[in-house]
């Protein structure tokens, strides 16, 4: 790993914070990612289970921790993949039992193996089985995973146990973060800014956006991030109107904006920035008007994220917001915002949501059931997109809630569009 880990009372705290949610009499049983195939003989970088790493600390595959809770007793099993001298010289040191004891802060630990033997030693006396599973709401889940695999398996074998989502518990304990969380997204956008100003430096006419994204990733990785958060969007034009677009191979060209939209990694905690710049150095009038329609409405919702308010009402409300900036753009007329039905006519314009959460994924888990409080991370992240004019318009910063008022973890990277042409014209 390039990072230095995070600490394992991280880790021990949160599974303390888990034995705390769990009924008495159950165990919970979490897997590692699978290592995906690519093809021929080549395999697919290894990311780890999100779950599995917040609750461990352990970032490698083959891994299975179970957590145990009999009697009001609460006790701790780690089973790792068994290491060999032929696996070091072929793949590397792998984590060793003392390495994964001070990581994780689990005392028990075995090799992946011996799990088989040891459920069935702990099985007798448990009556609910935690099994953990991706229920993020806009997950499109097409290949089976490790955890479903083993869902199948332990409920044939064990029939009469009653086995129960660990989301419904774990995603809410999640949603908050530690504040050593907090220090590694912090790393994760200070690296990101680092990104920012390396592109600042290297923007200009006939540049690809091939190029930009490859300036980026170099400041990432020189700077021990994991690589990026998630893929990444440098979209110059009329390009920049498609939400999603991260086909990176067009020029930039003298006059149009480019819209970037890319986060490092850091420690596996994710950032998730958007910036736009003008290519020449200079918005024009109209360019200027649509960027500051945006950074007002960004300015706004940020201090709209308070603990208490449900994400549905925070986001009708920034849409509120966005209708008078339509309005005063000449994009949307009050006729049409009073004729509106189902579907606000703002969203001609904007079309997407203006905040997630973020953390260990970049669209993190939560409870959608309870508003926000203070120790989540948000992005704040509003956009117009016109693509009659070829121009769209995307800001976003990383939010951490408070009790009385918010930090924005990406306050130091350059937004307002004044300050954008300068640094593009030193």
């Amino acid at each position: 790993m390039r990072y230095n880990p995070l600490p394992s009372r991280l880790f021990k705290k949160n599974r303390k914070r888990l034995f705390d949610k769990i009924l008495n009499n159950s165990m919970a049983i979490l897997n590692s990612n699978d290592l995906m195939p690519k093809n021929a003989d080549q395999l697919m970088p290894f990311v780890q289970n999100s779950d599995l790493y917040y609750l461990s600390g352990i970032d490698q595959e083959e891994t299975i921790l179970v957590l145990v809770k009999k009697n009001n007793i609460c006790q701790e099993f780690l089973f790792i993949r068994e290491t060999s001298e032929l696996i070091k010289i072929w793949e590397g040191e792998k984590i060793s039992k003392e390495m994964a004891k001070i990581q994780s802060g689990i005392k028990e630990v075995a090799w992946s193996k011996d799990f088989n033997k040891k459920l069935n030693e702990i099985i007798p006396g448990i009556e609910n089985i935690y099994l953990n599973s991706n229920d993020h709401p806009r997950a499109e889940v097409i290949v089976e995973s490790r955890d479903e695999r083993f869902k199948k398996m332990i409920q044939k074998q064990y029939p009469s146990h009653k086995f129960k989502k660990l989301s419904s518990v774990l995603y809410g304990l999640r949603s908050v973060k530690d504040p050593a969380e907090i220090k590694a997204i912090q790393k994760a956008c200070d690296i990101t800014n680092k990104g920012v100003h390396r592109v600042l430096s290297k923007l200009k006419p006939g540049v690809f956006e091939y190029e930009i994204e490859a300036e980026i990733i170099h400041e990432f990785l020189i700077n021990k991030a994991n690589g990026f958060a998630y893929e990444p969007i440098i979209a110059s034009g009329e390009n920049a109107c498609v939400l999603h677009y991260n086909t990176n191979n067009a020029v930039c060209k003298d006059g149009d904006v480019v819209l970037m939209d890319f986060g490092a990694e850091y420690a596996n905690y994710s950032s998730d920035l958007t910036r736009c710049f003008p290519v020449n150095g200079k918005f024009t009038k109209r360019q200027k008007e649509v960027y500051n329609s945006v950074l007002r409405v960004m300015n706004s919702a940020k201090k709209l994220l308070k603990p208490g308010v449900f994400l549905v009402d925070y986001e009708k409300n920034v849409g509120k917001l966005m209708e008078k900036e339509l309005v005063d753009l000449g994009l949307i007329s009050m006729k049409e915002i009073k004729s509106q039905k189902e579907t606000p006519a703002y969203k001609k314009y904007y079309m997407h949501g203006t905040s997630h959460h973020l953390g260990l994924d970049v669209h993190d888990v939560s409870d959608p059931n309870k508003p926000l409080s203070s120790g989540m991370v948000l992005t704040c992240e509003p956009g117009i997109y016109i693509p009659e004019e070829g121009l769209g318009i995307r800001l976003e910063n990383d939010i951490l809630i408070g009790d009385d008022k918010n930090i924005d973890l990406m306050e130091s990277i350059p937004i307002e569009a004044s300050e954008i042409e300068q640094l593009l014209n030193i």
